[in-house]
């Protein structure tokens, strides 16, 4: 068993896995990583199963120093991470040693870095994840002066580099891909236009419950609120001002704005990704297109298993799920 130190906690840095799911009916929102794909990449460079939890590192990362041998990977956003104050490289595994200290120097590309440990983080579960929802304090907090134990791996270096290919691009401008609906007939055909055929801007006031944003007002026929229905990740909100917000992973469970549309989960890793001031623009496809795009997209990930690792395949995880339960 594996250990490390908070010795610095940084702005805001979290444990968090794919989520918390079977408990929106209580209220209890998903939480989870931000961005999946650099998440799932980093387990996969460790050879963890894609769902084992990481550390989501905040713009300014914290300081971490390991009280054992281990084996890590970072993905996700440059914030210029260090060992023992050199630069390291990100998306590959990397071994380091007791005493090293992992510190970040700050944003050079991307919001959010993910950590990956080989073994995985022996934290406790809260409802089936080991996700922290900071607003309910659910799951485990990192604080300054934690130590965290981790279950060291016995398998072998894997030396892992991730192709440049499969490294996600970080820009700060971007297309969304939406599935229109389900309230958008509460919306005027000029207030879609404007949602389609207009930029919008990340503001100041964007968290991972909500990213708001400013641009053209998108109008409504008559009001904004609806009786609250469900709400999850992806979720485009249009409130009286008529100005989107698009529902990220701390994301309510209901809500009684009209929504004009669904961002697909792949265009979520993106957004997870931009700052403040970042541009959007908003691009409907069909629901069939959607289901497409998610289907290659858990293909993608089920390749690069194989490639980088040597844990069962997504497919062959849920197949197995399934024989235990029949």
């Amino acid at each position: 068993m594996g250990k490390i130190k908070i010795i610095n906690k940084g702005l805001l840095t979290l444990v968090e896995d794919l989520g918390r799911y079977g408990y929106q009916k209580f209220g209890v929102p998903v939480s989870g990583v931000m961005d999946e794909y650099s998440h799932k990449i980093a387990n996969i460079l460790v050879d963890n199963d894609i769902s084992e939890a990481t550390i989501e590192v905040n713009m300014l990362g914290p300081k971490i120093q390991f009280l054992s041998n281990e084996i890590i990977s970072i993905t996700g956003g440059n914030l210029q991470p260090l060992i023992n104050n050199e630069h390291i490289e990100m998306w590959k595994s990397k071994k380091v040693s007791d005493g090293d200290i992992l510190s970040f120097k700050g944003m050079k590309n991307g919001m959010r870095s993910y950590i990956a440990f080989s073994g995985g983080l022996n934290v406790k579960k809260v409802m089936q994840s080991k996700s922290f929802y900071s607003r309910a304090g659910i799951g485990t907090e990192i604080v300054n002066g934690k130590i965290i134990e981790i279950n060291g791996s016995k398998k072998n270096y894997l030396n892992n580099k991730i192709d440049e290919s499969y490294i996600s691009e970080i820009t700060d401008r971007t297309n969304l891909r939406v599935v229109l609906g389900p309230q958008n007939d509460y919306f005027t055909g000029k207030g879609i236009e404007n949602f389609f055929n207009n930029s919008y801007e990340i503001t100041n006031n964007s968290d991972r419950m909500g990213y708001r944003l400013k641009g053209e007002k998108i109008e409504h026929k008559k009001r904004a609120d609806i009786i609250s229905d469900g709400l999850g990740k992806g979720a485009v909100q249009i409130p009286g001002t008529g100005q989107p917000i698009i529902m990220m992973s701390d994301s309510q469970t209901t809500g009684g704005y009209t929504k004009i549309g669904y961002v697909i989960k792949k265009d979520l890793d993106k957004l997870a990704q931009m700052k403040p001031g970042g541009k959007v623009r908003f691009n409907q496809i069909p629901i069939s297109e959607a289901q497409k795009i998610y289907v290659e997209y858990l293909k993608e990930i089920e390749k690069l298993e194989k490639i980088y690792g040597s844990n069962k395949s997504f497919f062959e995880n849920v197949l197995d799920k399934i024989k235990k339960i029949f």
